[in-house]
């Protein structure tokens, strides 16, 4: 079965160019020029979306904002905005990558493959039901949700993908950089500010339900490391 991707951009060219040359690599693809239209094919549960951020009605922001916990399909987005604030911004909110305009085509689709391809294998690794048990805290590695005290509380794509790093290794320090390229591979920009991001997303979540564990430890100058033991 052909794996269907979503593009939202409001520059038909740009829209164009990518519908055609992803159609002949075999995807099956859908279109929108703005956010609201993206909704509509959310029903078609798509293995990954492209996402501009500049467009009316409803942005690329507002967009994944919305989504986030609803999809949890890798989120790539395109945009004309260069700064690093604004990468930072996309990645914390629950994008999985951010490439710049104007881009190589050869790229995006390099990109595009290597986030399925992990989706696969990470599916594959966990085709058994795995839980790991931390307290008050569960992580249900198959299903990819998180319960603390039998509540489900949502974490983006990304933000599970730290976690379950982080507790598969419990004690086992990370560095920025190991995290960024154990989770994001081929798309690391290196850029460290990232995984602070959502390293604080997470503690803040964690934190909310459980205020009394610490998870997450940081070890200052280096990284991260699974504070919790095993139950």
């Amino acid at each position: 079965m052909s794996q269907k991707i979503v593009i939202v951009d409001d520059e038909a060219e740009i829209v164009s160019l990518i519908q055609q040359s992803l159609a002949l690599e075999g995807y099956e693809v859908y279109t929108a020029s703005n956010g609201q239209e993206a909704l509509k094919h959310l029903e078609r549960q798509p293995d990954l979306i492209i996402l501009d951020v500049m467009m009316p009605m409803l942005n690329g922001f507002e967009l994944c904002q919305m989504i986030r916990d609803e999809v949890s399909c890798p989120i790539l987005f395109v945009s004309a905005r260069q700064t690093e604030t604004d990468r930072i911004q996309g990645l914390s909110i629950g994008g999985d990558d951010y490439i710049t305009k104007p881009f190589s085509l050869r790229e995006l689709k390099a990109r595009i493959a290597a986030h399925l391809r992990r989706n696969q294998r990470a599916a594959a690794v966990i085709d058994q039901r795995v839980t790991l048990r931390y307290g008050y805290l569960q992580l249900d590695l198959k299903g990819r949700k998180v319960k603390i005290r039998q509540t489900i509380v949502p974490f983006t794509t990304k933000e599970f993908d730290i976690m379950e790093l982080l507790a598969l290794h419990p004690g086992q320090v990370f560095s920025k950089e190991q995290m960024y390229d154990k989770i994001w591979g081929l798309e690391a920009m290196g850029d460290a500010a990232t995984i602070t991001e959502h390293v604080k997303k997470i503690r803040g979540k964690l934190s909310v339900a459980d205020p009394d564990t610490n998870y997450i430890t940081t070890v200052w100058g280096v990284g991260y490391k699974w504070e919790a033991l095993p139950s």
